[in-house]
């Protein structure tokens, strides 16, 4: 059942459109990421539902009750900011116990929920220090206590890694998970990193210009993509242009210099329609020249630490292939290789947006 709602919300700025008709459910102690580019609207979304900002249409309803225009300080929701926003002034018992000062708890009850907060984000030792005395990732944390410690029905949470650097990143992304799971509350995070995205939530929310394009789990995001976008924003792609010469069991596809494939799967497009076809880096197996389904030459090598990324040529333009770093390279650029992958491996997409496969 919902928990929280978004029913066709919409926002102007002036004559501009920030968010467009947006709607979303989300059930209770779900952990729902919103992923996009700069300027999708996914943090105007997630400050519509804070109170920061008006709705211009629409309705937001949480728990069952209308909020659409409820002040913000009466909706009660646990929000960490991008900058985490503490009071330099205040240590880090303070700084958690502040939300519960302004509800007017007992001293007693403060201090109970203030500790348990401290055990729950590994900040035993740290209580009675200020903000400029701990590291970006202890900061982070103490914002995640302030707001998780009023209990509230839902926490909000505005890119709240952006800040770290890349080690202390991964490692906050599974503390943040593991910190949800454990006080099970309802969770919405904005961010524009697919990996963090990924990583942490339950449905991932992917909107681009103000419209929300796809919402699934994280592997079927990934692995089933709906759009081009999608594909290309959410991982590494490959996307050249082809076009349906039949449907049925075994479709046959055009791809660039009148090139033909044929699939081992029906498709759901049908013949005569333009596609994309996109085919993921780590799903292409280089082979010996003149063997596998496409012929290609490598024109530059990337060494990634887990991974290398070649960039070869083919009939069908340039493409990425991603080969685990499992042995030391063989290859050299100017080499000639054959590509290959499973039946399984490419996706088609829509070449025009708003193209629609058979039902």
């Amino acid at each position: 059942m919902s928990f929280l709602t978004l029913h066709n919300v919409s926002k102007f700025y002036g004559e501009r459109q920030v968010v467009n008709n947006v709607s979303l459910s989300i059930k209770q102690g779900e952990f729902v990421s919103l992923l996009g580019p700069s300027g999708c609207g996914k943090t105007t979304t997630l400050q519509m539902i804070a109170g920061f900002v008006d709705v211009t249409h629409g309705a937001i309803s949480l728990d069952g009750k209308d909020i659409t225009r409820a002040a913000s300080n009466t909706r009660g929701l646990g929000i960490v900011f991008q900058t985490y926003a503490l009071f330099p002034h205040m240590t880090v018992l303070e700084n958690i116990c502040f939300g519960l000062q302004m509800r007017k708890l007992p001293k007693q009850q403060q201090q109970q929920k203030a500790e348990r907060m401290v055990e729950l984000v590994h900040l035993k030792g740290f209580e009675h220090r200020y903000p400029r005395q701990l590291s970006g990732g202890q900061r982070q944390r103490v914002a995640l206590a302030r707001a998780l410690v009023i209990e509230p029905p839902v926490l909000l949470l505005d890119e709240p890694l952006s800040n770290l650097d890349a080690k202390l990143r991964e490692e906050m992304q599974f503390e943040l998970r593991r910190i949800q799971r454990t006080v099970g509350t309802t969770t919405l995070m904005v961010t524009h990193d697919q990996n963090e995205a990924m990583s942490v939530s339950d449905r991932v929310v992917v909107m681009e210009q103000g419209h929300i394009v796809q919402v699934d789990n994280p592997y079927t995001l990934y692995e089933q993509p709906r759009s081009e976008f999608v594909s290309s924003f959410v991982g590494k792609t490959n996307l050249i242009p082809a076009h349906v010469l039949s449907d049925g069991e075994s479709p046959r596809l055009q791809l660039p210099q009148q090139q033909e494939l044929t699939l081992s799967r029906p498709v759901q497009f049908r013949a005569g329609v333009d596609v994309i076809f996109s085919l993921r880096p780590e799903k292409i197996q280089m082979v010996p020249n003149g063997s596998g389904r496409l012929d290609a030459m490598l024109k530059e090598r990337f060494f990634m630490g887990s991974y290398w990324l070649y960039q070869v040529e083919t009939t069908w333009g340039e493409i990425q292939v991603m080969t685990p770093n499992d042995v030391a390279p063989t290859l050299n650029i100017g080499d000639r290789v054959g590509l290959d992958w499973a039946d399984d491996a490419s996706r088609l997409l829509p070449a025009v947006p708003g193209e629609r496969e058979i039902a």
